[in-house]
């Protein structure tokens, strides 16, 4: 059975979980083909930016607690977590949601660059309520991304928050009308795929590990020239100049 959907527009993967009949909550075998999934993306220089969206009026309620009962834990092979907590992509991505972003849902969100959310979307962590800690990365990561006693009510309450109070925290990155989530998030990955998927990259590789590493100044100044050097280097780079100062489109060979 497929529980992840996916569909190449250009230079765009859009990668749909589709399984609302269980409001999205993963089990194993789903998240390892979400894993294989993003590999294969990983994998792919043709495919530049990915939208990961959901059936249903449920992003995704996190783990599927009737098998984790049962003692089947949706952990995948080598990313953690649904197939990206714990490592993810290194190329971008967007979540285009429209309904409840709950638990392991959130936590995946917390994997992305950015949130496109509509205003009908809800966002919590419900694990406490079920004597559970959300270790998806929403303990560490969360009080990154949020004020600190943001992140500390929706890990401690177990209370959701609107898309406009995320939006305004600046946890989500456009708020946007019931159904237009997707053609947002598809508007934003155009303009980012017309860029330099090098220089993309690398950007998002200093930020992320930066962050994530805690790195001073002094360490991100040398690491940031250790990552940057190959693009010194590259026909990319090349090819952006010369059409700048030739006044046209830029053609990018990833290289």
């Amino acid at each position: 059975m497929t529980f992840i959907r996916t569909e190449v527009r250009e230079n765009i993967l859009i990668i749909t979980i589709d399984r609302p009949e269980a409001r999205n909550a993963f089990n194993k075998p789903m998240a390892l083909e979400l894993e294989a999934v993003f590999d294969a993306y990983e994998a792919n220089p043709e495919q530049r930016v990915a939208i990961l969206q959901a059936a249903g009026p449920v992003f995704c309620a996190g783990q599927d607690l009737k098998a984790a009962a049962k003692g089947e834990i949706a952990m995948s092979k080598t990313r953690g977590g649904f197939g990206i907590m714990e490592r993810p992509p290194s190329k971008p991505l967007i979540a285009a949601v429209d309904g409840q972003v709950l638990a392991g849902g959130m936590e995946m969100t917390l994997c992305c660059d950015l949130i496109v959310a509509s205003r009908a979307s809800v966002f919590g962590l419900f694990e406490a309520k079920r004597s559970l800690v959300a270790t998806g990365g929403a303990c560490f990561r969360l009080p990154r991304r949020l004020p600190y006693q943001i992140a500390m009510e929706l890990l401690l309450t177990a209370q959701p928050k609107s898309a406009e109070e995320m939006h305004r925290h600046g946890y989500v990155n456009r708020l946007v009308e019931p159904g237009e989530s997707l053609p947002e998030a598809i508007r934003i990955a155009q303009i980012i795929a017309a860029n330099g998927p090098l220089a993309v990259q690398m950007a998002k590789q200093i930020a992320w590990t930066s962050t994530s590493e805690g790195w001073t100044d002094a360490e991100a100044w040398k690491r940031q020239a250790l990552i940057v050097q190959p693009l010194l280097e590259s026909l990319d780079m090349r090819e952006g100049l010369a059409a700048f100062a030739e006044k046209r489109p830029a053609v990018w060979q990833g290289r």
